[in-house]
């Protein structure tokens, strides 16, 4: 088994580049997986794996060997190559470079009646995790990302996912594109503004349904306020009038899975 026992390896330097630059993970088409439970949820999420790195003093390499049946290349590293790679001091020992996956709005899969979460130009890597977690939880159809300000596999989104990137299914595209496709597929969608808003919980989403949040810091754009079906704020009582993304997309989920039956 191959051993890698220097951080100035080239192979170690180009992985370093995956965790630090998008553009390298575009060129190569793959990004760095960190944690056994996130590697097994990429795999179950059909993702597949090129390398994996272990570090024997926190893993043993029976445990992880077993993990798939893909032919994968192993590689032992020491503690200060794994220092170098790892993100987390608490995660076991291993890591994985994953070839990424085509987010286009093609690739989605929906059934007759979806549920759909939409964001628009998240910037914070924490509240992108937050949402794709809720969205696991409720088990949305799809979650989709317009106007994306970097790319998905960013290892703080992974991180912050907690390996839900791996469990959604996930697409980007450009307002104008989503907007397009949830018309081309007869899914309302209901944008959580403060302009022209009624009540979000006295609309119905029982039919093809598509919730859109904005940032924080500016809301949805005014594409969406125009195109919406209907646009709905979350009524509050305190002194601020906005609240955080992940937390308003969790209320609406959770209100539209509620009128669902779930």
């Amino acid at each position: 088994m191959k051993q890698i026992t220097s951080t100035q390896n080239p192979f170690i330097k180009s992985l370093v580049l995956l965790q630090e630059k998008a553009k390298a993970r575009k060129q190569s088409g793959t990004f760095l997986i960190e944690g056994k439970r996130e590697i097994e949820l990429a795999l179950k999420g059909g993702y597949e794996l090129e390398t994996v790195l272990f570090l024997p003093e926190l893993i043993d390499f029976n445990q992880i060997s077993k993990l798939t049946n893909q032919p994968i290349d192993f590689i032992e590293i020491n503690k200060e190559v794994y220092q170098k790679l790892a993100y987390r001091d608490t995660t076991e020992g291993i890591l994985a470079v994953a070839k990424s996956k085509s987010l286009s709005l093609k690739e989605l899969k929906l059934g007759k009646n979806p549920l759909i979460l939409i964001a628009e130009a998240p910037e914070k890597p924490g509240n992108i995790g937050a949402i794709l977690r809720t969205a696991d939880a409720a088990k949305l159809d799809a979650v989709i990302i317009a106007d994306p300000k970097g790319d998905l596999f960013n290892p703080n989104i992974v991180r912050s996912s907690v390996g839900c990137l791996f469990t959604n299914q996930i697409a980007t595209g450009t307002t104008e594109e989503v907007i397009a496709f949830l018309k081309e597929n007869k899914i309302n969608f209901y944008c959580a503004t403060l302009q022209n808003s009624t009540s979000y919980h006295t609309q119905d989403y029982t039919t093809p349904t598509a919730l859109v949040v904005g940032t924080e810091a500016t809301g949805l754009s005014q594409k969406w306020r125009d195109e919406a079906t209907q646009n709905i704020i979350i009524p509050m009582q305190g002194e601020i009038d906005s609240m955080n993304v992940s937390v308003a997309a969790a209320i609406l989920i959770f209100e539209a899975k509620r009128q669902r039956g779930f």
